[in-house]
């Protein structure tokens, strides 16, 4: 009797062990932020967000591309490389919102297969969670990450967040090839109409697009471009001008208070910045931007004044040497922390 008890013992314990055993797939920390996402190995991925912070998210899954790209507020957070469904069983293509939040989720149709970190699409099976990345699509239909980034993307979403899932000749190629702005409206999913300056348009203002919420902005060296972003949505850009430009990707923080040297720009207050350090160019974080860099960029007065007075602190800046152009989307993105330091 005493053999017999310790037998079943046993076998209950290699069975809750078998059950509670989850594999841990992809790489365990992010790649640096200027990796391209084309150099990512499957498994591999790029984070430079936190867990939490303003503004809303929006994902976009390119089943050519086999990754998915994480936005916050309008401007690239995370990038990632996916499978997706094999032949027979095609993720499908569309706009979908998070139905249900599962960290620990098991499949009742898969034999009890674990699917950490699960994010719903559709009632009948798709969803966003950690699983295998052989490089290709194999999944029954859902879209696979490496187990840490769906951890920090489960961690930043919310329910209801917008998942495109774009294929070449299905989508636009904004929205197959991503770029370091989102190409859609994070609120409905509706694919956004973002159309250059025209000749002799210094810049655009139109935020009764988006009244209220963060501030974001990309400003691109190559194209003399800032782009603002508010929710998601773009509401502004303006031609500029940059005298000794820095090289790479750096990205910068509204800080409490007013530069030093404040009032400047003829009148108008130009508030603190310091630098992020983003993965890979750690050593950049906390850093104070100076006034003598502000002024090597040359912005329309005009459009200032409608910018300055809805900095605040917590607003992100990414100035790159890379295009943001709708021409040369798929280059090279880099990714940024949009939290300010210490939250």
């Amino acid at each position: 009797m005493k053999r017999l008890l310790i037998g079943i013992a046993l076998s209950v314990a290699l069975s809750t062990s078998a059950v509670a055993s989850v594999p841990v797939w992809g790489a365990k920390q992010s790649s640096p932020a200027d990796t391209p996402p084309s150099a990512l190995k499957p498994g591999e991925w790029i984070w430079g967000g936190r867990a939490v912070a303003a503004g809303p998210m929006a994902v976009v899954v390119s089943l050519t591309e086999q990754r998915a790209y994480a936005y916050r507020n309008g401007i690239l957070v995370g990038v990632t490389t996916v499978s997706t469904g094999k032949k027979g069983h095609e993720t499908p293509t569309g706009v979908f919102t998070i139905l249900q939040k599962d960290k620990d989720h098991r499949s009742k149709t898969y034999d009890n297969a674990p699917m950490p970190y699960q994010q719903r699409l559709t009632w009948d099976g798709v969803a966003l969670h950690a699983g295998g990345l052989p490089g290709y699509p194999e999944s029954h239909g859902c879209v696979h990450m490496p187990t840490e980034f769906a951890r920090v993307l489960f961690e930043a979403t919310n329910m209801g967040m917008t998942v495109v899932v774009a294929e070449e000749g299905t989508a636009p190629v904004t929205v197959v090839h991503p770029s370091a702005v989102i190409p859609i409206d994070p609120r409905n999913g509706a694919d956004l109409d973002l159309p250059p300056l025209a000749t002799g348009e210094p810049y655009r203002w139109t935020p009764e697009v988006s009244p209220t919420g963060p501030i974001s902005m990309v400003m691109s060296v190559t194209d003399g471009r800032v782009i603002v972003l508010r929710n998601g949505i773009e509401i502004g850009r303006s031609r500029i001008q940059v005298t000794d430009p820095l090289t790479g990707t750096h990205a910068f923080i509204v800080a409490s208070g007013y530069m030093a040297d404040a009032p400047t720009r003829a009148g108008m207050r130009m508030p603190n910045w310091i630098t992020i350090g983003i993965p890979g160019h750690g050593d950049e974080a906390g850093k104070v931007v100076d006034e003598a860099l502000v002024d090597r960029v040359a912005v329309p007065r005009e459009f200032m004044e409608k910018v300055l007075p809805l900095l605040a602190p917590g607003s992100v800046l990414l100035a790159t040497d890379e295009s943001i152009q709708p021409a040369t989307t798929g280059a090279k993105v880099k990714v940024i922390d949009s939290n300010p330091p210490g939250a």
